[in-house]
Order: structure tokens, then sequence, then C-alpha cells
């Protein structure tokens, strides 16, 4: 019998127990979504994840070689200006496409050696100032319970106005402040440079089941604390492990600032460090928020619900060679995050036909849709038809 036979005859058994609860239909388990992927997409190959770590890395350090030797050259304070911006520009993106390679690792999708995923993941999140483990860790809960109001560990949206909604609505109308620009512009800017930052801090945007130690205070949520409630005792020493790299490359830039001087420094790292974490904000965001994807309570969540209600978009180029097609193929990431990237394409191909109008995607500007989404997406309430299910406020 044909793997194409096999598909088809898949998606007729996993549509022929379809049944409405309300306007909700039952999903295909994930046993039958696994089956229509070939068996090769779930192989990673250490040589192939590891020859991606050296292109980047190649990418990151002639970058950084030409602005240190050329940039300082420029007599021209527009030119030399304009110079680093574009470099800074550059170098954010290589920096996210190594960030998605130590994304890979903490999966266990860069190879079958759990010890070498483990250390190209520390030394690659570590240089840019990201603690592998402690990430790995709660992103790990992040993937068991996407969707869950309760227990997801990254965007779990407000349930009504924020508290800085509700503050400027003494001075204006609520409907005029969800549509005005400043109050979104002021919103999305808090969002894209502090965010990253603050959710590694406080666990912010966490469901609020969603820590080992629920009794935890505010200050003992930190991804950085050994012993915060975010981790298992168990998993102190990673914590440890990770804080070391941090203070490592910590002490390199501050040896390299004696070097040069720490305005070099923050050019050559500060700026494309921001505009790491402006994508990757971005690129989560944008992947668990959309008008047509629901969140669920517990009573309504599965793990197939949770991961399909995520969004594929199209970033071109950017996105499939330099981002690693992260933004692209994140639907089948989430069901099966230890498929490495490169076979990511072939398995969203594979199951776009067993799960029909259940696969989400978005061919909108990214950035576009960015701001769009941030203006219109900002709560979720019941959908009366359908007891369980969070949809976005309109």
């Amino acid at each position: 019998m044909s793997t194409v036979t096999q598909v088809e005859e898949s998606t007729m058994r996993a549509r022929s127990v379809l049944k409405l609860k309300g306007e909700q239909q039952a999903l295909p388990d994930i046993n039958t979504i696994r089956k229509a992927i070939p068996a090769h997409c779930f192989q990673p190959s250490a040589l192939r994840s590891l020859s991606y770590v050296a292109r980047d890395l190649v990418m990151a350090a002639s970058l950084w070689y030409a602005a240190v030797t050329y940039i300082p050259t420029v007599s021209n304070p527009i030119y030399r200006t304009l110079a680093w911006t574009v470099y800074g520009f550059l170098q954010g993106l290589v920096g996210v496409g190594i960030w998605i390679l130590a994304h890979e690792c903490g999966h266990g999708a860069f190879s079958m050696h759990r010890r070498l995923n483990d250390f190209v993941g520390w030394v690659l999140h570590s240089s840019l100032l990201v603690p592998f483990f402690s990430w790995k860790f709660s992103h790990a809960r992040h993937h068991r319970f996407t969707g869950h109001m309760q227990k997801d560990m990254a965007f779990v949206p407000a349930t009504g106005p924020t508290s800085f909604m509700q503050s400027l609505s003494s001075f204006m109308d609520m409907e005029v402040l969800e549509d005005a620009p400043l109050v979104n512009l002021i919103r999305l800017l808090g969002q894209q440079l502090g965010g990253w930052q603050v959710y590694l801090l406080l666990n912010a945007t966490a469901g609020d089941d969603s820590m080992q130690n629920q009794n935890a205070k505010w200050w003992r949520r930190s991804h950085f604390d050994p012993f915060s409630g975010v981790f298992r005792p168990q998993e102190a020493l990673y914590v440890l492990i990770s804080d070391l790299g941090l203070a490592l490359v910590t002490a390199g830039l501050y040896y390299g600032a004696q070097a040069l001087d720490w305005q070099t420094i923050f050019l050559l790292y500060g700026v494309p460090y921001f505009w790491v974490n402006h994508w990757l904000v971005a690129i989560t965001y944008l992947h668990h928020t959309h008008k047509d994807v629901p969140h669920y309570d517990g009573e309504r969540w599965s793990f197939v619900a949770g991961a399909l209600a995520t969004v594929d978009r199209d970033f071109g180029f950017i996105g499939r060679h330099i981002f690693h097609g992260i933004i692209d193929t994140h639907v089948v990431h989430h069901l099966f995050s230890r498929i490495p990237f490169y076979h990511a394409e072939e398995a969203t191909k594979a199951i776009k036909p067993l799960l029909g109008d259940l696969y989400h995607s978005d061919e909108r500007s990214f950035m576009g849709s960015l701001w769009e989404t941030s203006r219109t997406c900002q709560y979720v309430e019941n959908d009366p038809s359908n007891p369980g299910v969070m949809k976005w406020h309109e």
C-alpha cells in the first residue's frame, strides 16, 4: 500500500470520528497525526545540525570583524551611524538564528545525543545571555500545556483589560483607548523592549498554576534563581550551570570593554541583543495570538487542541534560511518538538491535508500583523457557544 493511500485512509478514519460540541470539532489524536509524517522527519543529524551552527557563527564573526575593522574608519558621522545601525540589525537577525539552534538543542531535536545537545545549547544560549537549562525546563512545560489558561508558561492572555488600560480608563473611554494608536504603541514598545527580561525575572505572562511551587513569592519566580518556584528541587544544579554561563559571557563583555570601550561593546553586542529579543518576543507572541486561535480552561484543554492553537506565518527568505523556519512551521513544532527544523517544512506539508481547517496560518505582513494583533487581541473571554473555550474579545 502506498504512503499516499495510507495517509488518505488515516485522514478518512480521523475525520470519520469528528463530532460537534457547540461549534468545536473533536480533534484527531496525536498518533494519527504522527502516522501522516514520514518517519525520517523524526531523525536529526548531528553533522547537519552542527553545520548550521558553524554557518551561523561564521556569519556572526564576519559581521563582528567587519564592524570593528571598517566602521570606525568612516569619517562622516551620519554614514558611521548608518553603518552601525545596519550592523546591529543584521547581527540581530543572525543572533536569532543562533538562538533557534540552541532552541533545537533544548528540545532534543539537534541530535540523538543528549550531552551534545546540552553542551551546544548551553554555549549558544549563554553567548546570547539566555539561561539555557532554566529556559529548557520552563519551555518544555510551555509545550506540554500550550493554550492552557492555567498551566501554560508563555503568553497566557489576560481575561480582562490590563491594569495599564484600567488606569487610563479614568481619563478616557475604554473603546477609544483600545483603538488609540499611541496607547497601542506604548504597550507594544514595552512588550518588545522589556517583555523577555520581565518574563525571565518574574515568570510574567505565565499561567497561575504553571509553577512547581505555587506559593512562591513574586521575587522567587526568577529563571536565574536555583530555588525559584519555577523549578523542581532536582533542577537547581542545572540552573546554577545556566547562571555560570551567563557570568562567563558577562565577564567577557567586561574585559572586552576594557580593551575597546563600553560604547563600542554596546554597539557590537548590546544593540543586536535588543534586536534578538525583539524578534523572539514578536515571534512567540504571534505564534499564540490570533483572532481565530482559542485558549482553553482545564476541562476543555488537551495536548492536541493546545498544539493546534498556534499559527504559522510566512517570513520569506529570512524566516526560512536565517530563522531556520521557526515562524513558518511552528504548528508541527508544537505537535512534535523533536522534529529538527530542516524536516519541519516537509512534516507540515504532510499533516495539512489531515488537519484541514484545524491548521492555522496567516499570510499577512509579519510586522503589520504584530501591530494589528496587539491592537485587536488584548484579552480573552468565555465563548458562550463553547463552554471552556476562551475567545479573543472583539
